[in-house]
């Protein structure tokens, strides 16, 4: 009886234990299940998340091509070589923006652009026969064809060196404006002036109307460019803008542009 009492009281123990023992590694195997379903629910999140973060990369890479194609011809437009492919997008923005710049002092303090409403030329720089004294001569400007009292406007910054009647010359009413660095420009046959002698204009300011006072044989403007007093062709200057900017770096052999643009390369406009 004792051996039976025993035996039956270490096989309730026994199965208790293990029942217990059961209940732990059911709870476990819960704990785990759980834990596997929350790391397949983040896995699912983080599989969106980096889905939706190589769609927003592929977003961007477009953009950025698209930008930086843009920025190409934008380049290009403004006379610019662009960079390769694998330059820096904002190295080449602060380029061009420094460039863009520089071309703006230029284009601001040397002559370019037309005096008057370009309608063509009626006579160019160069040898010519003289309309008046019928004799071949040197042509020292551009005839500009205008009629009487078209306006006439400052092609750069500068500062009036003469404004009056021009006997010698020929050049009837004259203007004269000293440009920076050695420019200067000529305004010939001019029927109205507007501003006086050693007065400030700014490029664009309206400083005359065109006429034909002096040696002409009709209304035109007679234009003229000098550097260092050096007549120089003023087709050139005429044509020049933003567009074309380097064409008359290649074209005007006699003006120092290296050492002219060096001198201007830290100079800005004021708003």
């Amino acid at each position: 009886m004792a051996f039976i009492f025993i035996s039956s009281f270490i096989a309730v123990g026994t199965i208790l234990y293990l029942d217990k023992s059961v209940d732990r590694i059911y709870e476990t195997k819960q704990k785990i299940e759980q834990a596997y379903r929350d790391i397949e629910k983040q896995n699912r999140a983080l599989e969106k998340k980096m889905k939706d973060t190589e769609e927003s990369l592929v977003t961007k890479k477009r953009e950025l091509e698209i930008l930086s194609n843009s920025l190409s011809e934008i380049e290009v437009l403004v006379g610019l070589k662009p960079l390769n492919d694998d330059g820096n997008i904002s190295q080449r923005i602060n380029f061009m923006k420094l460039s863009s710049q520089h071309r703006a002092v230029m284009l601001e303090l040397f002559p370019n652009g037309s005096p008057v409403e370009y309608k063509g030329i009626t006579s160019k720089f160069g040898y010519r026969m003289h309309p008046t004294l019928h004799k071949r001569e040197f042509h020292r400007g551009t005839d500009l064809r205008a009629k009487m009292n078209t306006p006439v406007y400052a092609t750069a910054d500068g500062i009036v060196e003469w404004a009056g009647f021009h006997k010698k010359s020929g050049y009837g009413r004259l203007l004269i404006l000293e440009h920076a660095y050695g420019f200067k420009t000529y305004f010939g046959h001019l029927k109205k002036i507007l501003v006086k002698s050693r007065q400030f204009v700014k490029k664009g300011t309206l400083i005359a109307y065109s006429g034909n006072s002096g040696l002409s044989n009709g209304p035109h403007l007679h234009y003229e460019v000098r550097f260092i007093h050096v007549n120089v062709n003023p087709y050139y200057f005429i044509k020049w803008t933003q567009q074309n900017y380097n064409e008359i770096f290649e074209k005007e052999k006699k003006i120092p542009w290296q050492s002219l643009i060096e001198a201007t390369a830290q100079l800005k406009l004021q708003n």
